[in-house]
């Protein structure tokens, strides 16, 4: 029987298991997506991640629900973290993206309906992240925070500001 660990790592389409660097921040916290998910609430992502069909690439995900999150954790609210995932863009200029949503799997928001609130963050970037494929993962650092945000693709429940993106090198 997996872990709930050994599940997001599979659920994130590419093994985006979180490495360390002394270019970061020292008392960085290294976070996995499951460290999101309170206490008890493994079931139900479960449950609700289990339907999430597969949609073509060209087809962007409208009318699809979000699944419900069971509640978000404060443990680390405050502290420097590190974690990877994909980006989901939110505001962008000619010089690349500032605000997005970091999703632990890719197509999150867009190709599928989006993960629950408790497995997204919102990123506001400490300067703009040239993104170059939508499909290719990140690591984001920065001060984190939970803070329920609603925009068009998604209900969020975290944010990570200042944020350092680069592409993730795992």
């Amino acid at each position: 029987m997996q872990t709930r660990r050994d599940f997001l790592r599979v659920l994130t389409t590419a093994t985006l298991a979180t490495a360390t660097s002394g270019a970061w921040a020292r008392d960085t916290v290294d976070l996995d997506w499951s460290d999101l998910i309170p206490a008890g609430d493994m079931a139900t992502l479960m449950r609700d991640l289990r339907g999430l069909g597969v949609v073509q690439h060209g087809e962007l995900s409208t009318g699809f629900e979000q699944a419900e999150a069971g509640g978000v954790t404060e443990a680390f609210n405050g502290q420097t973290v590190r974690i990877p995932g994909f980006v989901v863009p939110l505001d962008f200029s000619a010089t690349g993206v500032t605000t997005f949503i970091l999703a632990p799997f890719v197509g999150a928001c867009i190709h599928v309906p989006p993960p629950p609130a408790n497995q997204l963050v919102l990123v506001t970037a400490r300067k703009p992240y040239e993104l170059v494929d939508m499909f290719d993962a990140v690591e984001v650092t920065g001060v984190f925070g939970t803070a329920a945000t609603s925009t068009d693709l998604a209900e969020i429940g975290y944010t990570i500001e200042d944020a350092k993106v680069r592409a993730y090198k795992g």
